[in-house]
């Protein structure tokens, strides 16, 4: 009977220093995984205060067009917009980006696809501290966005483009499964063809002015598979500027068929400078 008494009270013991260390452990891990998740948080985010990225659409789009690009940089502690332009002409598109910019406090990050290229060049703001262009089109000084557009032939798969009756330019039937975005799903393009919005004439025969990138640094994705503006195009375009390339076989619009390189390069430019 003593002897039963015995055991039972050393198993009844060594169950208890098994299980209390058992529970130390845990909450030690339980300590150490958010010290942990926080450590790594302030490695990526690294940036100064209300630091933000302005993402510009293009013609034939919206702001949607970035979905799969805005969470990304969110999440790496960036503070993200994504400017609407009336597409009605550069001046327009201009003034409208300015009155995004009027939304922010900190330094930016301006991003811009295709035509706005041209939008994200001729604003004037000191916080603006880079500029990326995504498969964009840049404009000198006194150039249209028309010129440098049909610098170089076309690719046989791009869509022929004309005014309707009131001047403004819609994508053909076909013209994002073919051209825009070849690269992407049938629903995606779909999509895109349900909502695009078109680009009035004046947008890409309007003179440019002093562009943002002579003294702004700048980044260049060049999409070696576009089938709207020539690749030929968008070296020129990147060489003239002295932009920082990255040329890969992407599509016209790489927000939709790889938003990780598109993010990752949008986050190369803010790394580098956002606390200038």
């Amino acid at each position: 009977m003593e002897r039963r008494r015995f055991l039972g009270a050393l198993t009844a013991a060594s169950l208890g220093i098994a299980l209390d260390g058992s529970l130390t452990r845990f909450a030690t891990a339980r300590n150490v995984a958010p010290a942990a998740a926080n450590s790594q948080a302030s490695k990526t985010n690294r940036f100064p205060p209300n630091s933000t990225i302005v993402l510009v659409h293009g013609a034939w789009a919206d702001g949607s067009c970035w979905r799969n690009v805005i969470l990304p940089l969110e999440q790496r502690g960036l503070h993200v917009i994504c400017a609407p332009l009336p597409l009605t002409s550069l001046t327009n598109d201009t003034a409208a980006l300015s009155q995004v910019l009027e939304r922010t406090s900190g330094p930016v990050v301006l991003v811009g696809h295709a035509y706005s290229g041209a939008v994200i060049a001729a604003v004037r703001e000191n916080r603006v501290k880079s500029l990326v262009y995504i498969a964009a089109l840049a404009p000198d000084e006194g150039e249209t966005v028309a010129k440098v557009f049909y610098r170089d032939p076309k690719p046989p798969e791009s869509p022929k483009l004309a005014p309707d009756s009131h001047g403004f330019i819609w994508i053909p039937d076909g013209g994002f499964q073919r051209a825009v975005a070849h690269k992407a799903s049938a629903e995606q393009t779909s999509i895109a063809t349900a909502v695009q919005r078109p680009i009035a004439v004046q947008c890409i025969q309007e003179a440019a002015p002093l562009p943002a990138w002579k003294t702004k640094p700048s980044w260049f994705l060049i999409a070696e598979e576009d089938r709207m503006i020539n690749p030929k195009t968008q070296h020129f375009m990147a060489d003239r500027m002295r932009a920082k390339v990255h040329s890969y076989p992407v599509d016209h619009s790489p927000m939709y068929t790889e938003p990780k390189l598109v993010t990752n390069i949008i986050l190369e430019a803010a790394h580098e400078t956002l606390a200038q």
